[in-house]
């Protein structure tokens, strides 16, 4: 679109300031409940890119040589503002997004968490020291920044995913280029204007709204040095090969199919609310979404009447409505492609329980809703099991035992989250120690670490070596240096031709 000259106009910020876009391309912004245009988000070129690349590397020489501790400072005062403006933040996110604005102000909470524990770099910076390693020689490690990292994030977590980049690169010494997404890029631009008002030097945060083009232009520009990525399997693939084949440190964190096994000891109470939040809240719309539900034994029989009475109540409405449980699908496209997924679920042969295609909200027509969608008989080979839907559906997997159930999740392709429900302490025990997934749930459904553990999956959920926040965070934004050092009075007289040994 070119002409919203109507509408607020979303930009960039660079070098300290909000920029308008150079060029005509925009894309417009939507509120998915109600399916109006509320703005239109710059779309930047190789130009724009150019100057937050260039913004950064001005910035990065004195900020990367201010004290760890000045560094953590500047990060107390933004965590304060973030505090003060977290309903700011999540009414941002429930306007663009359609998440429910209690599921908003928890998205919110968790982005405190890490900044929070960015604070602690001085800390988590320190090295190693081994005096005398041999004779008259010492030998210590540091940890340096990389320089200008970039982050490009999804439209599902507008402030907690950026947040598991920026202040932990920003509190190691680098300087930063968000690409957010542009489905919802309001939200960067109240956090970018929170980073100003707390201290820190300009072109140290910077934000690039934009599409693919920008995305291609931050992977090859030479003075980026890593690129941290969350989104699908397919593109996160993409930006792992071609970030690497430009020389560039990457963390690609890439698609999902989370299950949730109950066992027939499990308390099924409790399983149910933990597949119904877990399953519907946000719409389906996050990476630890549990979308495979394996239930072992008589435990389906139990479990496939309570979710359909709960699904079928579930009360889905504008996300600002405080008894909300589950808002809109974030665009009208996505939308449809899940209603597809829905359509070839029934086409395969499963039992469609409950059907969310045809629901709407009074007074929101033009939203872009789906109800909840529960299917029964679902079997490896369909569609709707092997790829990740990203929306409010839940397919049940039946199988006889533990040990197929366990097969089954670890079969498949991507290894994100999972779960099990039980009471048997030695199961949960073996699952814990067999499953081939990187978080793990015990009678939890969503196993999303605290900030001070570090985020990431398995086999194609993750594309890198380093997972997201945490001390692989600090790990990823920066590179170990080793310092040898020995003074001329231990030093012995005449050219030494071996390798030198400890002695």
């Amino acid at each position: 679109m070119k002409d919203h000259t109507d509408i607020p106009q979303i930009g960039h910020y660079i070098g300290g300031q909000i920029t308008p876009g150079t060029g005509d391309r925009t894309q417009p912004v939507t509120n998915p409940a109600t399916g109006r245009i509320t703005g239109a988000v710059a779309l930047a070129d190789a130009s724009t890119v150019d100057r937050a690349v260039a913004a950064a590397k001005a910035a990065f020489p004195a900020w990367a040589d201010m004290p760890p501790i000045r560094r953590a400072r500047l990060m107390n005062a933004f965590l304060a503002l973030v505090r003060e403006n977290k309903d700011a933040l999540a009414h941002a996110i429930t306007a663009e997004h359609g998440k429910v604005f209690t599921d908003a102000q928890g998205e919110v909470e968790r982005g405190i968490d890490i900044i929070e524990f960015a604070c602690g770099i001085p800390q988590l910076l320190k090295g190693d020291y081994t005096d005398q390693v041999s004779t008259g020689i010492d030998n210590w490690t540091l940890r340096q920044p990389l320089g200008v990292v970039a982050g490009i994030t999804p439209f599902n977590f507008p402030v907690m995913v950026p947040m598991w980049m920026f202040p932990v690169a920003i509190a190691a010494g680098n300087t930063f280029i968000l690409k957010p997404s542009p489905t919802d890029p309001s939200a960067s631009l109240l956090y970018a204007e929170l980073m100003r008002k707390a201290g820190f030097p300009d072109g140290v945060f910077n934000v690039v709204q934009g599409d693919k083009v920008a995305v291609d232009a931050l992977l090859e520009h030479p003075d980026v040095k890593a690129v941290s990525f969350v989104g699908s399997t397919p593109v996160a693939n993409h930006i792992y090969e071609t970030g690497a084949r430009h020389g560039k440190r990457m963390q690609a964190l890439g698609g999902a199919k989370n299950h949730l096994m109950v066992m027939p000891d499990a308390d099924m109470d409790k399983a149910v609310d933990a597949l119904i939040g877990a399953g519907y809240g946000s719409a389906g719309e996050r990476c630890m979404a549990i979308s495979a539900v394996v239930m072992v034994g008589d435990a389906a029989d139990r479990l496939i009447p309570a979710l359909k009475a709960r699904a079928e109540t579930l009360k889905i409405r504008n996300g600002v409505e405080l008894d909300a449980e589950m808002g809109p699908i974030v665009t009208a496209a996505a939308r449809d492609r899940i209603a597809g997924y829905i359509d070839a679920g029934v086409a395969e042969g499963a039992e469609l329980v409950v059907d969310g295609r045809s629901f709407t909200v009074p007074g929101h027509e033009d939203g872009f809703w789906l109800g909840a969608t529960l299917f029964d008989h679902v079997t490896p080979d369909m569609k709707i099991y092997r790829e990740e839907i990203f929306g409010p559906v839940l397919s049940c997997l039946r199988v006889d035992t533990f040990a197929e159930g366990l097969k089954l999740i670890n079969d498949h392709e991507f290894g994100n989250g999972v779960s099990l429900f039980t009471r048997d302490g030695h199961l949960a025990r073996e699952f814990g120690r067999q499953v081939q997934v990187g978080m793990v749930g015990i009678n939890v459904p969503i196993p999303v670490p605290m900030a001070w553990h570090g985020f990431g999956g398995w086999k194609r959920s993750l594309f890198g070596d380093m997972h997201a926040y945490g001390e692989e965070g600090v790990r990823f934004y920066t590179k170990q240096k080793s310092i040898m050092q020995r003074w001329p009075e231990s030093i012995v007289e005449g050219a030494e031709f071996t390798m030198p040994v400890s002695k």
